[in-house]
């Protein structure tokens, strides 16, 4: 028994001993087998060593066990002896195209750049030992088999480098397929690359300064670019796989709207893929083919606009204002919306930019028709379009605040025939200006304000202010009536100080801004503002116009003027505002108290100090009884 005991304890320490030992043994990996790859494209198999004693730099030896060659080894390629390699692979190791790539010291890769049939068979990493003792793996080895190319690309159209105007739709079509006995997937790549960027074509050729545009990739995903995700998130760019002929499938790139940098040549690169033992996806075929160049016209160089009549135009006011605004030079092959916009400068003769111009009205890229912050002009406006390309403006009965210099705006969204209100337009151009003159009569416009004679003005009595407005002119004309109130100002008084005495010098009036107290239109209509009195105005003969305010107060004392405005008649009975007017005097209105004031004031006071008198007599004879009692008590 102690026997038996003995020789378990010895069996464990060796299993011990050597589980330690192994557990810095040198070990070598490979990627799990089999790997299937394509005849012609590369073949990159990873190889590390760790657990070794001796450099951090470790050399590698690839053997080649061929499936017909009865496990015979056949030297590839070696980090440290250049005559290594065997026959077969001499010339190819020699030109490079068998090689080993170093990622590390302990980490390097064999890299078959092009793949032949004969090059399957079992590939074995090995490395040479710089350990104290021999012990652990020092190989290992890994299946590789090589499939057919039945990777194909084609396309339908090419492009023809003939320039494509801005805002035009660009369609690709590319088509791929795969036929192979391997469980294989494909992915397609439109793309693009610049002047001076190169591309390879054909078997092997890969990508490297090209700019990919949109993908379906191995899993069937839609992916776009990263320099067009915008793009496609705003449904610009779209990538559609439909069904072909001969086991290819075709596939669709749209752009709804080329832009200058869309310039360039573009390709359609189709990949296969294969999912290895451990679950990692590999690209084992590739095949790029350029479908031709693309030249993007800009707008800019094509696109006009003009307004008419052109140069100057004067008119009689109430007469018809039209202006036509046409879009000249815009491809029929680029679909875009318009916004075509009415700007007027306030003053013919004025020098403020057109960024700080007015808009008179606009049409939206969906038809519908706005007008600027006059909205009345609705009513007596229109525009339209007339024909593609061509809008007009119409004011039925010009007045004269129509004067001015005006210009067509036109913004264009080119792929958008509807857009957004946050899209930005691809380009925005204006005309050459209009100048509108509106001839208006001459008009002369007088006011005089007065204060009928009458009994002095008292709190609570009606204040009665006449405007004398008179305009003298041809034809249909009235007046617009204005009334204003200034506080009465007050003097302010200050000290100042001088060597000899402090003399009290009286400031000017402080001015204040008038306040509007009701208005009188040319057309009858009264409006009284905030007052806090009743207001009244009313027309008591052609040119004689009256305020009322009634039970006034203090605070409707004050000066009082008016303020006319001339508004003329056109031939179609619409009236205009001439512009012409006229400011009346001063009229300063006092109030005086009322007589019930003047007794009561006298009143109040005298019974105030009677009874101040009488307060005063009780508390002194209160007061002095007090202290009489106080001497009788301390007396007893």
């Amino acid at each position: 028994m102690r026997t038996a005991m003995a020789s378990m304890k010895t069996t464990l320490f060796v299993l011990l001993h050597w589980g330690l030992q192994c557990a810095v043994c040198r070990d070598i990996f490979l990627p799990p087998g089999t790997l299937y790859r394509v005849a012609g494209f590369p073949l990159s198999l990873p190889c590390a060593v760790s657990g070794y004693d001796g450099p951090r730099t470790q050399d590698f030896e690839w053997f080649l066990i061929r499936d017909d060659a009865n496990g015979r080894q056949m030297g590839v390629v070696s980090t440290r002896d250049k005559g290594f390699p065997y026959a077969p692979f001499q010339a190819r190791v020699k030109s490079g195209e068998v090689r080993v790539e170093r990622d590390s010291g302990d980490k390097v890769r064999l890299v078959i750049q092009r793949l032949r049939a004969d090059d399957q068979g079992k590939y074995e990493c090995y490395t040479p030992s710089t350990d104290i003792t021999y012990q652990g793996n020092y190989s290992a080895k890994v299946p590789v088999k090589v499939i057919p190319d039945t990777l194909q690309i084609s396309f339908t159209r090419s492009l023809t480098g003939q320039p494509v105007p801005e805002g035009a739709e660009l369609t690709l079509t590319c088509s791929a397929g795969i036929q192979s006995e391997q469980l294989t997937h494909l992915s397609i790549t439109f793309g693009k690359r610049g002047a001076g960027e190169g591309l390879d074509s054909g078997a092997g050729g890969e990508v490297s300064t090209a700019r990919e545009i949109i993908s379906v990739d191995k899993l069937l995903g839609v992916v776009p670019g990263h320099s067009y995700k915008k793009r496609y998130d705003d449904g610009e760019i779209t990538l559609e796989k439909r069904n072909g002929e001969a086991g290819l499938d075709v596939y669709v790139m749209k752009m709804r709207a080329v832009q200058p940098q869309d310039t360039g040549t573009y390709f359609c690169e189709a990949s296969q893929w294969i999912r290895d033992p451990d679950r990692s996806w590999q690209k084992i075929a590739q095949r790029t083919l350029d479908i031709g160049n693309l030249t993007v016209q800009q707008l800019a160089a094509s696109l006009s606009i003009t307004s008419s009549p052109k140069g100057e135009v004067t008119l009689q006011v109430g007469s018809p204002l039209i202006l036509t605004c046409e879009v000249l030079g815009l491809p029929s092959e680029v679909n875009a919306g318009l916004l075509v916009q009415w700007m007027k400068r306030g003053s013919v003769r004025s020098d403020v930019a057109w960024s700080g111009g007015v808009e008179v009205a606009r049409m939206s890229p969906d038809g519908v028709v706005s007008w600027g912050d006059d909205l009345s002009r609705a009513s007596g406006g229109s525009m339209e379009k007339v024909a593609e390309g061509r809008y007009s403006l119409k004011l039925f009965s010009a007045q004269p605040l129509d004067s001015g210099v005006y210009r067509c705006v036109v913004s264009v969204y080119a792929g958008r025939a509807n857009p957004g209100q946050s899209t930005p337009a691809t380009l925005t151009q204006r005309s050459e200006g209009v100048t509108v003159n509106l001839k208006s009569k001459d008009v002369l416009v007088a006011a005089v304000a007065q204060l009928p004679r009458g009994p002095l003005l008292k709190r609570g009595s009606t204040i009665t202010l006449i405007c004398n407005a008179t305009v003298t002119t041809t034809g249909p004309a009235q007046a617009q009536v204005q009334w204003l109130r200034w506080p009465i100002p007050e003097r302010v008084v200050k000290k100042v100080p001088r060597p000899a005495s402090d003399v009290a010098l009286p400031d000017p009036p402080v001015v204040q801004k008038p306040r509007l107290v009701a208005v009188l239109k040319y057309d009858g209509v009264a409006e009284i503002y905030a007052n806090g009195s009743e207001v009244s105005v009313d027309r008591l003969s052609a040119g004689s116009y009256r305020l009322r305010v009634h039970a006034a107060t203090m605070e409707d004392q004050g000066m009082y003027a008016c303020h006319a405005q001339a508004w003329g008649q056109d031939q179609h009975g619409g009236w205009y505002n001439t512009r012409a007017k006229a400011e009346s005097n001063a009229v300063n209105v006092y109030l005086y108290a009322k007589a019930a004031d003047l007794i009561l004031i006298p009143l109040v006071i005298g019974v105030s100090s009677a009874l101040f008198v009488g307060i005063v007599i009780i508390a002194t004879v209160t007061c002095c009884f007090m202290k009489r009692l106080a001497r009788q008590r301390a007396q007893k």
